[in-house]
């Protein structure tokens, strides 16, 4: 465990296996840590936190900066470790895996030299303060961005940090603790405790010294982080599932949105909250846009353009949702249920044609290489059924006519919708609408939520 600025054994005896989703082979061991683990980090995250609240927000920029270029340095190695405990193909970990989170970490150094932490309304000065000791709980589908994500914003704000990386993926968040340690981040600013979710992550969400819980994973999961972090009425920012439509227009180009469409959802084998797994096309083309999908799915060989899933549990799991695509009615154009290699969790890119809004594929997030390709009559049915799920996370919406696409997309509840394809922006708020969260991380937006606010009149 990474407590109060140095390595140090755990409470216990118990160790996770870290297996390579490859080749199924098992790669480290690590600490499982337990309640006790949990209780000394937050212990050392408190003791930290009144020095590293009062330190200049400069200064706090200044470390960010240092930790950024720690990544940078790592970035290869970064990459090889997502690479080997997650499966991701090389390529798409260092561009994305590595990449996107130095930028994200930059984008904070820049903005904690920045930000307003001090406002006059009236006669009124307010004051943005940090709202304490923060307890960090990611998932191991994007295992480092989602870390930065929520550490760098939280030390920006003047936060001390708990992390509690997911099992399947943590050989990377402890690599995150020695660029930390390296960047010159104060001892006890940032604590790190591997365990399962259960037992370490259930002991942090309810541990009375954490007074906000920042958790980014399933919706099932989500609602119990809720109740334990409720409890104790501590604040709560929650980043959740997702079945985000991709809605094409009838004056759209069709080749392209379907491409960039298909792209989308097997990025990362489909392990991507935000991924746009149904895809709306208007009755007219539908039978043409389903030929594309198809065709652009079998491009996406297993073990060379896609990796396997993160587990043979996960691997179950979509395979399973592919069959039951199958048992309601979908119909196969691409992909389906067997194995398509004999060493590894990988499943075969699927398509479904012919699904209805109600079918299971439809609503579920199946969280895996998997697209359903849905038809509607009008732009009317089209806001129907993309907004017909208990998500609402990500989107997109293409057309001929940019006014157009902003129109229709103004009429979807989701958090975040890219016109004809607009690119990932770090600064931009992400967070989902219903039951896909609470709360917005990245830029500006995801800085305040780690901030709390306080009133002085004159």
């Amino acid at each position: 465990m990474y407590i109060d600025g140095s390595w140090r054994p755990a409470e216990g005896s118990a160790t996770i296996e870290v297996v390579n989703p490859a080749d199924e082979q098992v790669i480290a061991t690590v600490p499982a840590g337990s309640a006790a683990d949990v209780d000394a980090a937050v212990r050392a995250a408190r003791a930290a936190l009144p020095g590293w609240a009062a330190t200049p927000p400069p200064e706090r920029a200044a470390r960010l900066a240092a930790l950024r270029d720690q990544l940078v340095a790592r970035a290869d190695e970064i990459a090889a470790t997502v690479t080997a405990e997650l499966g991701a193909p090389l390529a798409f970990s260092k561009a994305v895996h590595a990449g996107v989170p130095i930028a994200v970490c930059g984008s904070y150094a820049e903005l904690a030299g920045t930000y307003a932490f001090e406002e006059k309304i009236g006669n009124s000065t307010v004051l943005h303060e940090p709202v304490g000791v923060v307890g960090a709980i990611t998932p191991w589908n994007y295992p480092l961005h989602q870390v930065v994500a929520k550490v760098a914003p939280a030390l920006a704000a003047g936060c001390t940090v708990v992390l509690k990386p997911a099992e399947d993926t943590p050989l990377v968040a402890r690599l995150f603790a020695e660029c930390a340690d390296a960047a010159g981040i104060p001892a006890g600013v940032f604590n790190l405790v591997t365990g399962l979710g259960p037992v370490a992550g259930h002991a942090l969400a309810a541990h009375d010294g954490i007074d906000l819980v920042s958790f980014t994973g399933s919706t099932a999961v989500g609602r119990t982080i809720g109740a334990l972090a409720g409890a104790a009425v501590k604040r709560v920012a929650l980043e959740l599932g997702g079945k985000s439509a991709n809605v094409i227009l009838p004056s759209a180009d069709l080749a392209k949105a379907v491409g960039v469409g298909v792209a989308n959802v097997m990025a990362n084998s489909g392990q991507t909250c935000s991924a746009w797994t149904r895809m709306l096309v208007h009755r007219d083309r539908y039978d043409e846009a389903v030929e594309l999908a198809a065709a652009a799915a079998d491009k996406y060989v297993p073990g060379e353009k896609i990796g396997p899933l993160v587990n043979a549990t996960q691997q179950a799991r979509v395979r399973g949702y592919i069959e039951r695509g199958v048992a309601e009615g979908a119909r196969l154009v691409a992909g389906g249920p067997e194995a398509p290699l004999a060493v590894g969790f990988h499943v075969r890119p699927t398509v479904f044609a012919d699904v209805t809004p109600e079918m299971t594929i439809a609503q579920e997030e199946i969280f895996g290489p998997v697209l359903s390709v849905l038809r509607y009559e009008d732009e009317d049915d089209a806001a129907r059924i993309a907004n017909g799920t208990v998500y609402g996370l990500a989107g997109a919406v293409w057309a001929g006519d940019e006014a157009e696409a902003v129109a229709f997309a103004r009429r979807l509840e989701t958090g975040q919708v890219d016109i004809n394809g607009g690119r990932f922006n770090p600064l931009a708020p992400f967070g989902g609408y219903k039951q896909s969260g609470i709360g917005r991380e990245l830029g500006r937006h995801g800085l305040a939520e780690y901030l709390q606010t306080k009133s002085l009149q004159f």
